[in-house]
């Protein structure tokens, strides 16, 4: 079955740097296209970058210019390198898996916490 397994989140100062990585398997990833969101607590989860498996990348407005997703297919990994970070970027972040568009296979999530 697919799995997804994220790592590298933890506690960082704001101005900081952290970079999550999601290990990929079960699945054809060269050909999936993969995201990353975030779900702050009391909040609804919300979309923060996707790589498509041509590594067309998107972002949403509020981490455009910090964060950058990049996916390395001979690892089957996808990374967000997030930088400038502030504390409303704290939450929970998960990554995400699926074909045609849509992210149907989830990961745990990795705690990210920037404080002030």
């Amino acid at each position: 079955q697919v799995q997804l397994v994220e790592s590298g989140g933890g506690l960082v100062q704001a101005g900081g740097s952290l970079r999550l990585s999601c290990a990929a398997s079960g699945l054809t990833f060269s050909g999936a296209g993969m995201g990353w969101y975030r779900q702050a607590p009391g909040k609804e989860r919300e979309f923060v970058a996707a790589i498509s498996s041509g590594s067309s990348t998107y972002y949403a407005d509020s981490v455009k210019g910090r964060f950058t997703i990049s996916r390395d297919n001979a690892k089957n990994t996808v990374n967000l390198q997030m930088n400038s970070l502030k504390p409303e970027d704290t939450a929970v972040y998960y990554c995400a898996a699926g074909y045609s568009g849509r992210h149907d296979y989830w990961g745990q999530g990795t705690q990210v916490t920037v404080s002030s």
